[in-house]
């Protein structure tokens, strides 16, 4: 019985519980951000790439194809998820400075 006690204090002191939820959550937010830059942030953006389709636009440098267009697509899903840990860690930042006063 050792080993299960110590296993659900694991478990409690790392909060590992949490951590499976969170890492669930930011899937979910991942896919919902991804979603939202595809669908209908670079649909906006499409015209301004001047050969079209956004998502098989490359810029051609000689022999050598750059793919702008998956880069500035994976470029704002990025910018949307730092914004979003960041407000998400400030509303909790915040709460823990109020909790310790």
């Amino acid at each position: 019985m050792g080993l299960i006690k110590e296993f659900k204090e694991f478990l409690n002191e790392y909060k590992v519980m949490g951590m499976a939820v969170a890492f669930i959550m930011g899937g979910a937010a991942t896919n919902l951000v991804t979603a939202l830059v595809k669908e209908i942030i670079m649909p906006l953006i499409t015209p301004m790439m001047p050969a079209g389709e956004w998502q098989t636009y490359k810029l051609m440098l000689g022999p050598v194809g750059l793919g702008i267009g998956p880069f500035v697509a994976a470029l704002i899903n990025f910018l949307i998820m730092a914004w979003v840990v960041f407000m998400i860690a400030k509303v909790v930042l915040k709460e823990e400075k109020v909790a310790k006063k």
